[in-house]
């Protein structure tokens, strides 16, 4: 019972009040027509025309009158044909003069307007075959110059109303359009933005699991540590636990939520506390920076400087734990040179790497205008970024 009355509108009795609303309006709509139209062809025949059919050819001319109206039922499927009968038939049939303007009207409405002439010549030439029949109503040239300007009128007002309809379809479909462009826009910047997280989440936890990675391979390469050293070296390992679970924790909410929010960006003024965290944690790194470029540094640069050290660093740490990374960063010709380069050793922690990082680096260096290249030189490995600095 509860899902029955959960449904909505669409199974309960207002949905079906709406559609016998529809219906009844549809049948009106095409009933209405052609009573209006025998009414207009009954005052037509009494108050209009001076000559009219009398005795028994009146009545003949009532008869094929509702007969005519009644074809209207059947325009929808056969506009044109329908047309063309009517004004045949208002030829000798006064009372059908009303209903032969409705399905002109409909043809022009609905149909193509060289059609919708065509037909309007054809109810022309029926007026003047009525005024053959009954010359007594007015002259010829009046009859002419009258049916000429109802069917113009006619066709002026369908072929008018059906642009008009176009247009306003036109309008709603250009509407929709827009909207669906608007929605898929939001989603796209919804992705991009998710994707965006998703590469900082893999920057930022790689650089933690490598300092946690550093730290336990210290304690297996010397086990004899004092106590002390065990106990400094054990709470190095659980504070970068802790910090990566929160950094993973923060970017997984934000990509479950419906508008993400961005991460951190810390920028060139993060770097010395970057290299002092990797210090602490026992890789030897050294750093060559000028200070002032921190002043001078924008935001989208700075942040995607930091991005290309902490890459570098992390990528030292678990491929090179026992060699020192230098770290430089300069003005070079309009550019910010940024270098992460070691030696190569034959030690590794092991930790395992699909290389994802450096791809995504590259791209993000693409992106701001920039380049990286990254591999063996000379018994070294390079990792260098130039991003635009203007």
């Amino acid at each position: 019972m509860t899902e029955l009355n959960e449904q909505g509108p669409t199974s309960g009795p207002a949905a079906t009040g709406t559609t016998g609303h529809r219906r009844a309006g549809a049948l009106l709509r095409t009933i209405l027509p052609t009573l209006v139209s025998f009414a207009g062809g009954l005052a037509l025949l009494r108050w209009v025309l001076v000559e009219r059919p009398a005795g028994a050819l009146l009545w003949v001319d009532v008869v094929c009158g509702v007969l005519a109206c009644c074809a209207l039922l059947l325009r929808r499927g056969a506009r044109t044909a329908v047309a063309l009968a009517l004004a045949a038939a208002a030829a000798f049939v006064a009372t059908a003069g009303v209903a032969n303007m409705v399905a002109l009207y409909g043809v022009a409405r609905h149909g193509r307007l060289p059609v919708a002439i065509g037909v309007g010549a054809a109810n022309v030439l029926a007026g003047y075959v009525f005024w053959l029949v009954y010359p007594g109503n007015n002259q010829v040239f009046l009859t002419l110059v009258v049916n000429l300007a109802i069917v113009t009128a006619v066709v002026a007002s369908g072929a008018l109303r059906q642009a008009q309809a176009s247009l306003l379809v036109s309008y709603r479909e250009r509407a929709e359009r827009a909207e669906r462009e608007q929605r898929l826009r939001e989603h796209q910047v919804r992705q991009a933005e998710r994707t965006r997280i998703a590469r900082e989440m893999h920057d930022v936890v790689t650089h933690r699991i490598s300092l946690i990675a550093l730290h336990a391979g210290g304690l297996m390469v010397d086990p004899e540590l004092s106590r002390a050293e065990v106990k400094d070296a054990g709470e190095l390992i659980y504070g970068s636990a802790r910090q990566a679970l929160d950094e993973l924790r923060t970017a997984l909410g934000a990509l479950r939520a419906d508008e993400p929010i961005s991460l951190e960006q810390p920028s060139l003024d993060r770097i010395q506390d970057l290299v002092g965290e990797a210090v602490r944690a026992g890789q030897r790194v050294e750093l060559d920076m000028d200070p002032a470029l921190l002043e001078r540094a924008r935001t989208g640069v700075g942040r995607d400087a930091y991005r290309i050290v902490q890459e570098g660093l992390a990528n030292a740490r678990k491929h090179a734990p026992d060699a020192t990374a230098l770290v430089t960063l300069a003005l070079e010709e309009g550019a910010l040179r940024v270098r992460v380069e070691n030696d190569v050793v034959e030690r590794s922690l092991g930790v395992p790497g699909a290389g994802a990082g450096l791809i995504g680096l590259k791209e993000r260096a693409d992106l701001a205008g920039g380049t990286l290249r990254y591999g063996p030189s000379a018994g070294r490995f390079e990792l260098v970024g130039e991003l635009p600095w203007t």
